[in-house]
């Protein structure tokens, strides 16, 4: 009998041992997946045409706008990167017509132009402008048009440092229920701007921290693969950026379950450049404890 119990106690102990060793790696599993996730994040932020390549916000007035890289321009292009001389954008009742002068090479889809109509980004496809390193486009917010420069030698990009994170913890991978609104709402969503943006959202995410019960509302449409997520929390006083992250879920369909994964909340553009028109957290999206994971505040 003594034999028999002395045999029981081992197998649950190598069991327990081997249950242990399943679940380290099992986390170390999704570690690595966390740890490839942010680093493709952090190779498209420094990419040529990533957040960081971001070099001037210009907001157009109606009628003529010249560029270039002399300071008398309404639009000052960086020095040694651009003619002193190359242009004029005409903003007329809503329509932007770039007019570039003779001798000065900038191209569109890689041949030369000289008089262009620029469409805005709020079709999803703006006309891009090039000069050497730099290359530029029309933006729309609310009823306003600005030029956005982008550099692919930008020195923010090679002085960049990388992001400081919280450490990966399973338990800040939730999992979240779906209310879908009905009908699909707007919610306002405030912007660095200073504005109120009427975005669509087609419902809430309803998940539990320590038994406490939150819900956020997302930024999309039912039909979306993704929802986009902006929130705030309590870590944006000292440790995060300080108008809030973002994160993104998987659609799981009207009243379905999806992944809140928290270790992938980000940095806003906003957090790496004075030049990017970011959409802060509704109020309603701003929780009232620390979500210690994801990204931390970029110094």
């Amino acid at each position: 009998m003594r034999t028999f119990l002395k045999i029981t106690f081992l197998l649950i102990i190598i069991q327990w041992i081997g249950c242990g060793k399943s679940a380290e790696k099992a986390d170390q599993v999704y570690i690595d997946q966390i740890n490839e996730w942010h680093q493709g994040r952090v190779e498209r932020l420094t990419s040529e045409s990533g957040w960081m390549s971001l070099a001037g916000l210009f907001w157009l007035n109606e009628g003529e706008n010249t560029f270039g890289a002399d300071s008398s321009n309404d639009i000052i292009f960086p020095a040694g990167k651009a003619p002193d001389y190359m242009g004029s954008f005409i903003l007329r009742d809503g329509i932007i017509r770039a007019k570039v002068r003779p001798k000065v090479d900038v191209l569109l889809d890689g041949k030369p132009v000289n008089d262009v109509v620029l469409e805005s980004d709020a079709g999803g496809n703006p006309t891009v402008l090039r000069h050497g390193t730099l290359s530029w486009y029309v933006i729309q917010r609310s009823n306003d048009l600005a030029i956005r420069l982008k550099d692919s030698a930008n020195p923010a990009i090679k002085t960049f440092h990388g992001i400081e994170r919280y450490p990966v913890e399973s338990s800040w991978r939730l999992e979240a229920k779906f209310e879908a609104y009905k009908p699909q709402k707007s919610i306002s969503v405030p912007t660095v701007l200073g504005t109120m943006e009427d975005e669509p959202s087609a419902g809430a995410l309803v998940f539990k921290i320590r038994k406490e019960t939150f819900r956020l509302d997302v930024v999309g449409k039912l039909e979306d693969e993704q929802f986009f997520i902006i929130f705030g929390d309590e870590t944006n006083k000292d440790e995060t950026y300080e108008s809030g992250r973002y994160v993104y879920v998987d659609n799981p369909g009207s009243g379905g379950k999806t992944i809140l994964d928290f270790n992938k909340a980000y940095n806003p553009p906003c957090a790496f450049t004075e030049f990017a028109t970011c959409p802060f957290p509704p109020e309603q999206n701003i929780l009232p404890l620390r979500i210690t994971a994801g990204e931390r505040r970029y110094h």
